[in-house]
């Protein structure tokens, strides 16, 4: 933009949160969350000029992410979003971890379904080395969701619905797709995983730092969310790691915050080389590897704690055990 231009244009419009942002020490601050609200409604209208956006992105990056910005983030994503069918459980899948090979998280979610919970499950993987969730999907006959109307057949036909994010919100995935051109993750990756399109009763979420555990419950309490448990899942998801002990970290609207000790899962051996092979056996009940199954039945437990189902972790691991227990039954009595 020029600065002798004689009539302001969208680039104007958007130019001050820019420098907001990137003035300098002692004059630079955070954006309200009705400034960041406004700022990436005009991302998502395609208003802003390509380098404000890239420009943007990265002075929120390196200033920190804090609540008040990440709500209004959110919140200008939700507006954009088409009306999502009525879900029990929300289930944010965004990981970009190295270590990862299948979604044993994705079993846990299915059991779930299975069990009378409507689960939505959205996100991408673009950015991760494991297994995606479509192709995990793939290899049990089931397929993402292509469109709202065919999540909400999916989610009364069987309790589960994935969208991908290039499904559920286009704006939103190319934003995400900016990490390409940048090398970094930008704000946008953890207002995708406060989603939350169909404002669910509850919500399950992973993080891969524990700095962002405060930021997501912040959200939460900002945008009143009834439920959200989040922890330092493996590679970012929401799935424990059982061989170690963790803490789960969950928001009420009733009771605010409150942490839950979530014990390891004594001898267990070393994991197992994991493929879709193995995971769509573990899932018709002709494969029970310790460590996989180990996984799912405490990432099980995850959904129950934050769905308010079980009165602790030894509860929720008392009837995640007699979840999957009774799906392993029904699929070798089918």
């Amino acid at each position: 933009m020029a600065e002798d231009d004689d009539e302001a244009g969208p680039a104007d419009a958007f130019a001050p949160y820019v420098a907001t942002l990137g003035r300098g020490p002692g004059r630079s601050r955070a954006l309200t969350r009705a400034e960041a609200r406004d700022a990436f409604g005009q991302i998502l209208r395609g208003t802003v000029d390509p380098y404000q956006v890239g420009a943007f992105l990265m002075l929120l990056r390196f200033r920190g992410e804090n609540p008040d910005e990440i709500a209004g983030i959110v919140e200008a994503l939700q507006d954009s979003l088409p009306p999502a069918p009525p879900a029990d459980l929300d289930w944010p899948s965004y990981g970009a971890g190295r270590t990862r090979d299948v979604p044993w998280f994705l079993l846990a979610a299915l059991a779930l379904a299975d069990s009378g919970v409507r689960v939505l499950m959205h996100g991408s993987n673009a950015f991760g080395s494991g297994v995606p969730v479509a192709d995990a999907l793939a290899a049990l006959g089931r397929a993402p969701a292509h469109n709202m109307d065919a999540a909400a057949t999916q989610l009364d036909a069987t309790g589960f619905a994935y969208l991908p994010i290039e499904t559920l919100s286009p704006g939103t995935a190319r934003l995400l797709g900016l990490r390409r051109l940048f090398g970094l993750r930008s704000p946008v990756n953890t207002a995708a995983r406060l989603l939350d399109p169909a404002r669910a009763a509850a919500g399950v979420d992973g993080v891969f730092h524990p700095p962002y555990i405060d930021v997501h419950l912040g959200v939460a309490g900002l945008l009143a969310r009834p439920r959200l448990l989040v922890l330092k899942g493996g590679g970012g998801e929401a799935e424990r790691v059982p061989a170690k002990p963790a803490l789960a970290h969950l928001w009420t609207l009733a009771g605010g915050r409150q942490e839950l000790t979530l014990p390891a899962v004594a001898g267990l051996p070393a994991a197992e080389p994991a493929d879709l092979a193995l995971l769509s056996a573990v899932w018709r009940g002709t494969a029970h590897p310790p460590r996989a199954l180990a996984t799912v039945h405490a990432t099980l437990a995850l959904g129950l704690l934050a769905l308010g189902q079980s009165t602790g972790p030894d509860a929720a691991a008392d009837r995640a055990a007699l979840i999957w227990r009774a799906r392993c039954h029904d699929t070798s009595s089918a």
